[in-house]
């Protein structure tokens, strides 16, 4: 199971060629099964430019699978220890919720299919699985 981040869905819904669509659509060509996340569903929401853009993505959103974590509040202090073991490691994750979308993916055993090197940096310390066909 595979884990599209928003950084891979925000190219693919503006069409955007490379290799991170690609595989988005061998995914979607061969009916692997994939999803996002509460997560990444608000910071798709929020790029959105119109009420009408906002409802149609809404729309297409709610149809997805949605991966959830299974530890409550203990998955968040995960996430939370890998932003900390990378900055003693002085590496600098820019955002909390790619801490957040890795420890799901970690957690969930799922494969994480992104556009954004700030994963890369987590796998190098942690257990994160980077879908690559």
């Amino acid at each position: 199971m595979i884990l599209v981040d928003t950084s891979v869905l925000i190219d693919f819904f503006k069409g955007v060629e490379n290799s991170s669509t690609e595989q988005l659509n061998t995914i979607l060509r061969k009916n692997l099964p994939f999803g996002i996340n509460h997560f990444i569903y608000q910071e798709l929401l929020q790029g959105s430019k119109t009420d009408r853009d906002f409802k149609l993505l809404k729309k297409y959103l709610d149809t997805q699978v949605f991966y959830d974590f299974k530890n409550g509040r203990e998955s968040y202090s995960e996430a939370a220890k890998i932003f900390i073991t990378l900055r003693k490691k002085g590496i600098t994750i820019r955002g909390t919720v790619d801490c957040l979308i890795a420890r799901m993916a970690i957690e969930n055993d799922l494969f994480l299919l992104h556009n954004d090197d700030d994963f890369n940096k987590i796998r190098g310390c942690f257990s994160l699985k980077i879908w690559d066909l």
